[in-house]
């Protein structure tokens, strides 16, 4: 998996407007106005959500011939049905029945197999705004697009749906690891700060305690895998034409969105995301795990709202590379790891791998000056 970014955005941004789209699985009614403001668990939009089309096998159910199924149904086309009522009825006195499993309508009865077509009804499905802000836009039937000032902090990959929570600082140090003893009923709700690392029992754990969302440095990719119940490195190729995680409408919900801000691994989590996130403990946040590493890029990220004031800016700072600029290391013997530039020529030079390449030399806060790829770093500020 790349790391690099070419997008420019910085993965620390202290201060700036996020705009948040909440949009409805199918069109529906949106509850709000432009220029609301909202509270994160505010209902902002409903639906109907239509359920699968119910294949019943009425002949099995009443141990009849298929062409004897039809004198024996009680019900027929385009009749709606509650869920329990009888839809046909073996002849005798004590003769066989078949139920409708689910309420909903009739749409159909073939006579030569004896199945029948019940569509169930639609579920009402709503959404909430998740986050505390303004309501900037409405997308007639479909959304709406929620604005307010807020730290955003991005990582490298993420699982899991939009969810919202308070921060809880659960690592003291961004490269301590955290095990499932560390989370207890204090943590339902919440969106956990970790620190290197987490496994499979952690996780699990903290589905179990509702806890909302995890930030972890690093996770090793058999315990993901472990976690997610995929059972082979072949469940990593879903959608892979498009650098994209497997749809989350056609893969079961985790329960849980995690946000590895390095990459698969034990990684201590960079020190200035960790500051950031460390400042925030005890606020209310949005976790998104929603991944795509081609265009349109889409990182997963923090969301933090401020309180109103300072910087109004809308879209998240594209800090420049130049000398003396603070960047985040990205190759794999320095992952996350932060450094200072020191010299940028102009021209291609070669690197330790021996390409020659657009390079930059940058001098780690703990280490001696090295050259690296230009792609292999990313600036903070």
């Amino acid at each position: 998996m790349s790391l690099f970014n070419p997008e420019g955005t910085s993965p620390v941004v202290p201060s700036a407007m996020a705009r948040i789209e909440r949009r409805l699985p199918y069109p529906g009614e949106i509850l709000v106005r432009q220029g609301s403001r909202v509270e994160p668990e505010d209902v902002i939009a409903r639906t109907l959500k239509p359920a699968l089309p119910q294949i019943i096998n009425v002949a099995r159910a009443l141990s009849l011939p298929p062409a004897q199924v039809r004198r024996a149904l009680r019900r027929e086309k385009q009749q709606k049905v509650n869920a329990g009522e009888v839809l046909a009825r073996a002849p005798g006195l004590v003769g066989r029945v078949c139920r409708a499993p689910v309420s909903g309508m009739i749409v159909d009865f073939d006579d030569e197999t004896g199945y029948l077509t019940l569509a169930p009804d639609p579920v009402e499905q709503s959404i909430q705004a998740a986050m505390r802000g303004l309501v900037m836009e409405v997308i007639p039937y479909e959304g709406v697009v929620i604005e307010t000032l807020a730290a955003h902090a991005y990582g490298a990959f993420g699982v899991g749906e939009e969810r919202n929570g308070v921060l809880r600082l659960l690592a003291l140090d961004p490269s301590a690891p955290v095990n499932p003893e560390q989370i207890d009923a204090r943590s339902a709700y919440t969106i956990l700060i970790c620190g290197a690392s987490v496994n499979a029992a952690t996780l699990k754990r903290a589905v179990a305690e509702q806890v909302r969302g995890i930030i972890v440095g690093g996770i090793e990719e058999r315990e993901l895998r472990q976690f997610l119940g995929w059972s082979s490195v072949a469940a990593w190729q879903v959608g892979r034409h498009s650098w994209q995680w497997p749809n989350p409408r056609h893969t079961p919900d985790p329960q849980l969105t995690l946000v590895v801000t390095e990459g698969f691994g034990v990684r201590p989590m960079n020190q200035a995301i960790f500051d950031l996130l460390s400042a925030q403990d005890r606020q209310e946040a949005l976790i998104d795990g929603h991944t795509c590493l081609r265009l349109p890029l889409r990182r997963p990220r923090i969301v933090v709202p401020l309180a109103r004031g300072g910087s109004t800016q809308v879209e998240p700072p594209r800090p420049q590379l130049r000398v003396g600029a603070t960047v985040r290391l990205l190759d794999a013997d320095h992952l996350g790891q932060t450094a200072s530039v020191r010299t940028l020529p102009a021209a291609p030079r070669r690197v330790a791998s021996g390409a020659r390449v657009l390079a930059v030399e940058v001098t780690p806060a703990d280490g001696a000056p090295l050259w690296l790829p230009q792609t292999c770093i990313e600036v903070l500020t």
